[in-house]
């Protein structure tokens, strides 16, 4: 059923007649007499009761039931229009933002803050989650952005926001403390303090250190880098994090060693579901991070 033609018999009606309505819709009453006949066809009913010339035009119970549903439709219609426009120009709409556990604080809470300011109108929802829960997340539907480590696949894509070095945390009158670099094998008979296994550090640290020909042994599982350098300023263990938050997170006590030898890096990324359609809302998130992106 097309809507303009709904449009042309909800005009002759309020208009009166053919006469008048053919002047409004800007159409020639031979072609707006053809139209409302081919409607009738496809709904297989009378319209109009059409009277001698000069006569208003009336409904039939049929076109009354058309007429009244019309007007909905079309008043949805224009509803439709105007959100869409509200949303185009942000002056409505919701964005669901996922954030990882770990670097959000750092690289994110400040353009979340802009966003904010500049969009104060957009209703936004961040649900802090672990790198597996963020892409299923994605995959329902419960979040249209994502932040964490990834690869960016056939059914990912993104941008990539930070990379980051990886640093060794020491106890600060550690052996190791004075070092000017570590690799990996320094550290292979030493306790670690690792994030839980729903971080994709933590299974980033597991791979590198079995590439450099070690599995990490008495490991102590946080979901807190803060935590974690507490722990290793007591002398619980050492810890791989990357520099970034290393220094954000800093106390008396402790050692940042760089690591060397290792492709061990932390890159965070900004991404989404490839085959989704992104809101408007979300559109203006990926372009006001864009400009922090790594060259």
């Amino acid at each position: 059923m097309d809507l303009r033609v709904i449009r042309y018999l909800i005009e002759i009606v309020d208009s009166g007649g053919f006469a008048k309505a053919s002047a409004k819709v800007h159409i020639t009453q031979p072609a707006l007499s053809k139209a409302i006949q081919q409607l009738e066809h496809e709904l297989d009913v009378t319209l109009l009761k059409r009277g001698k010339r000069g006569t208003r035009v009336k409904l039939t119970p049929a076109g009354e039931l058309v007429y009244r549903h019309g007007q909905t439709l079309l008043a949805n219609k224009q509803a439709l229009l105007n959100e869409l426009a509200a949303q185009r120009g942000l002056t409505s709409g919701q964005l669901k933002l996922g954030l990882a556990p770990l670097g959000s604080a750092e690289l994110f809470a400040p353009v979340i803050a802009k966003y904010r300011d500049t969009y104060p109108k957009i209703e936004m929802e961040l649900l802090v989650r672990g790198s597996v829960e963020q892409k299923e997340a994605l995959i329902r539907g419960e979040i249209e952005l994502a932040t964490g480590i990834i690869a960016f696949d056939k059914e990912f894509e993104g941008i990539l926001v930070r990379d980051e070095p990886m640093v060794v945390i020491l106890p600060k009158h550690h052996v190791l403390a004075s070092e000017k670099s570590l690799r990996l094998e320094q550290i292979a008979e030493e306790p670690q303090i690792m994030f839980e296994a729903g971080f994709s550090l933590y299974s980033m640290v597991l791979d590198s250190c079995k590439q450099a020909g070690f599995t990490p042994k008495n490991i102590t599982r946080i979901s807190q880098a803060e935590f974690g350098i507490a722990l290793v300023a007591a002398g619980a263990g050492n810890m791989l994090l990357p520099k970034m938050i290393a220094e954000r997170h800093r106390v008396a006590g402790v050692a940042s060693v760089p690591l060397v030898g290792s492709d061990l890096r932390w890159q965070m990324s900004l991404f989404w579901r490839k085959e989704q359609a992104l809101s408007f809302a979300a559109q203006a998130m990926i372009e006001m991070i864009k400009p922090t992106s790594p060259v």
